[in-house]
């Protein structure tokens, strides 16, 4: 009698495979979808291809060749330059936005946050196809609008001009990513402790030591985070210059050129996957490499 109620209650007779069935769709997912693609990349990065279907063992020549190829330093610069734009200069823009937007008692508040995080749903290919106009000169909309505050830049060709061009990218990312990362700041700021600033200000704290002091190491978190993945999504920049220079090439000198742009040049328009899947793993390298020394410098592990 006990033996059958234990039977009915699933004690030791369970069958140990039922768990595997319900994990079985993921694990085939990742399977298909990420163990075959990274281990088949890992092989063909050591492999030189004319097309999908021929393969020559070649070692480390695909790595040496990459080292020494001049467009992959002007790529690696472009990319580190725009990388540092995003870093120095768009996440101070995105925090002081939360910071007001968090301080704002105005009813429009809700619909504030809308209108900056807006441009981020609106995809990178249309976004290129955009300010390719907007960037027209004589009539285009940021042409003139420059010239009517400043006297300047009504002629300027921002997407013929190689000394232009980078910072027609990260004027145009400005546009797009402030917003979002406005999001992730709000969401810190709305977490800080306000018992604490209250206790500041009575003391006497003003209004920049209350940040330093108090309200940045309790975002120090979302901080963090916002910084890495603004990083890594920098490295990753393609759709954007392919799609403002029209999908022909990366504009005047290779200016708009990108790591992702590189390895897209080399795997499909010259056809040598072998190079392209060694570029990539190049980059998953420097990404690998930055974001550790990003989690050093910040002091991420460190318990408060």
């Amino acid at each position: 009698m006990s033996a059958n109620i234990q039977k009915k209650k699933g004690g030791p007779d369970r069958h140990p495979v039922a768990p595997w069935m319900f994990l079985a769709p993921y694990l085939l997912y990742a399977a298909v979808f990420f163990v075959y693609p990274l281990l088949y990349a890992g092989w063909l990065a050591f492999h030189q291809t004319d097309g999908p279907h021929t393969a020559i063992f070649v070692g480390l020549d695909n790595f040496k060749f990459i080292f020494t190829d001049s467009m992959f330093w002007k790529a690696m610069s472009n990319t580190t330059i725009y990388a540092i734009a995003s870093i120095c200069i768009q996440l101070p823009i995105s925090l002081g936005l939360a910071m007001l937007l968090n301080n704002s008692n105005s009813r429009m508040k809700g619909a504030f946050r809308l209108m900056i995080f807006s441009p981020n749903l609106v995809g990178q290919i249309f976004v290129g196809v955009m300010f390719a106009v907007i960037f027209t000169p004589h009539y285009g909309l940021f042409n003139k609008g420059l010239y009517a505050l400043i006297g300047w830049g009504l002629e300027k060709q921002w997407l013929a001009d190689p000394n232009l061009l980078l910072p027609a990218l990260i004027i145009i990312s400005l546009w797009m990513y402030v917003g979002y990362n406005m999001i992730y700041f709000l969401a810190g700021l709305q977490s800080v402790d306000k018992q604490l600033v209250e206790a500041a200000q009575i003391d006497g704290a003003n209004g920049w030591q209350t940040f330093l002091h108090i309200t940045l190491p309790q975002i120090k978190p979302i901080a963090i985070f916002v910084v890495i993945m603004s990083t890594i999504g920098s490295y990753q920049l393609f759709e954007l210059p392919f799609a403002l220079m029209k999908g022909e090439g990366f504009g005047p000198n290779n200016a708009a050129m990108t790591v992702v742009g590189y390895l897209y040049e080399w795997g499909f328009n010259n056809g040598d996957l072998g190079t392209a899947a060694a570029i990539g793993w190049i980059l998953a390298a420097i990404i690998f490499v930055i974001s550790i020394f990003q989690l050093k410098v910040t002091h991420a592990y460190d318990v408060d």
